[in-house]
């Protein structure tokens, strides 16, 4: 998986051309009506022609007590689909968004059986084989993971998992419920399985599918900042705690780049300084990676945290993470109108990749979406507004996903982000 992630940095074997998605939402109090309302939308698709193998369906926190029910009833309307899934405190479909009311949203497409891999607390996705040569057995490109919010050791645990696909990149979200966060993964082969009928909805690990390399897939992150000074070097750290960029003092370079260079040497500077900071965050990357492509924004390697301290006596600026020096860091803001051009930005650059003049015969046929629960709504300027901006810019694309309690891209876990991904023939 190259920097700016798609697939594969090399054109990859085309799944079939007949590759399809169909998608459905649906909001009701009891579980099974709530499906029986999305099936419909399915059959009036024509699923039960489509020869589904993979679905995926996603449930907001106030269904989250009848997950077990639904999966029940999915596998019984499509018994040879292998479902995965997660709780949000929202869902989402295209054009829509459900909040803080009992939805669920779900979408199946006849992706081969060859070309993807459950994977669980009970079958985790096997380590890759000694010797990148080795070409036996099946082998993970990439992978979507759902992942329970309150997993100890949680960023590890995906590291792990990322390590185990020959790309490294990771696409997904943690399962965010008020009262437990599960997470849904099922196949047909399990029902054999004396408990196998009783599985699938799963508390605390990861769970989620795993793809081959003839998936061809472009996924890209939307952080919603906009940079408001220029990349810079951690050349002195201690822990969490920045003290020198680019070998100047931290604090008087996040002063400068909010405008303000001047008020630490006045009296009284921090009262004026302070409600800026609030508002400001930092982007960071390791050692190595740009922290802005294209020296406009952020891209998938960028972590953005929050500021959580000042140490004015020696000009320190305390992050939300570790920090190590060789890091790149630049202070970024994030509002409305930088998460709406973030977001129209990561949609222009997926079209670019299903270009017909620059990609003949590839076209996007599916796609999830996991945004950030702190997102939605006014983040964007209403309810429907995030999805609203992605329907008008990929088209009526089959799309669902649900709001997040975090998101994950590469082998990163991220927060107040959105991941897109694509799915194409």
């Amino acid at each position: 998986m190259p920097h700016s992630p798609s697939s594969s940095s090399a054109t990859p074997a085309k799944s079939p051309s007949s590759l399809s998605f169909l998608h459905a939402h649906a909001t009701h109090p009891l579980p099974e009506l709530a499906v029986e309302i999305a099936w419909a939308q399915l059959s009036a698709q024509g699923v039960e022609d489509l020869g589904a193998t993979l679905g995926w369906c996603y449930l907001t926190d106030e269904l989250a007590h009848g997950a077990e029910q639904v999966l029940q009833a999915l596998r019984e309307r499509l018994p040879d689909v292998s479902w995965v899934g997660a709780v949000g405190v929202g869902v989402l479909a295209t054009g829509i968004e459900y909040m803080d009311e009992p939805a669920l949203a779900m979408m199946v497409c006849n992706l081969p059986l060859a070309d993807f891999r459950l994977f669980h607390g009970r079958r985790p996705l096997p380590a890759l084989p000694a010797g990148i040569q080795q070409s036996a057995g099946w082998r993970a490109h990439t992978a979507q993971v759902h992942a329970d919010a309150n997993s100890p050791e949680l960023a590890e645990l995906i590291g792990e998992l990322a390590s185990r696909t020959d790309t490294g990149y990771l696409f997904g979200g943690l399962s965010a419920g008020r009262h437990g966060s599960p997470h849904l993964a099922w196949s047909p082969e399990e029902a054999s399985r004396p408990e196998g009928m009783a599985q699938g909805v799963w508390h605390g690990g990861l769970s989620g599918v795993a793809l081959s390399e003839r998936v061809h897939l472009v996924s890209r992150v939307s952080q919603g900042c906009t940079p408001v000074g220029p990349s810079r070097e951690v050349t002195r750290a201690e822990r969490n705690v920045v003290y020198e960029l680019d070998g100047l003092p931290a604090l008087s370079c996040l002063l400068k780049d909010l405008g303000m260079a001047a008020t630490i040497a006045t009296e009284g500077w921090q009262r004026e300084a302070l409600p800026k900071v609030r508002a400001t965050l930092a982007g960071l990357t390791d050692a190595g990676s740009d922290v802005l492509e294209h020296g406009r924004h952020f891209g998938a390697d960028t972590r953005v945290r929050h500021l959580i301290g000042l140490d004015p006596a020696r000009q320190g600026v305390a992050l939300a993470d570790q920090v190590e020096t060789g890091m790149q860091l630049a202070f970024c803001q994030r509002h409305r109108q930088a998460a709406r051009q973030d977001l129209v930005r990561i949609c222009a650059e997926v079209r670019e990749e299903f270009d017909p003049d620059e990609h003949p015969g590839r076209e996007a046929v599916g796609a999830i979406y996991i945004s950030c629960a702190g997102r939605g709504g006014a983040h964007f300027g209403g309810l429907n507004a995030e999805m609203e901006l992605i329907s008008h810019a990929l088209g009526d694309l089959p799309i669902v996903g649900f709001f997040a309690g975090g998101e994950v891209a590469r082998h990163h876990l991220y927060g107040y982000t959105g991941v897109l991904t694509v799915f194409g023939r």
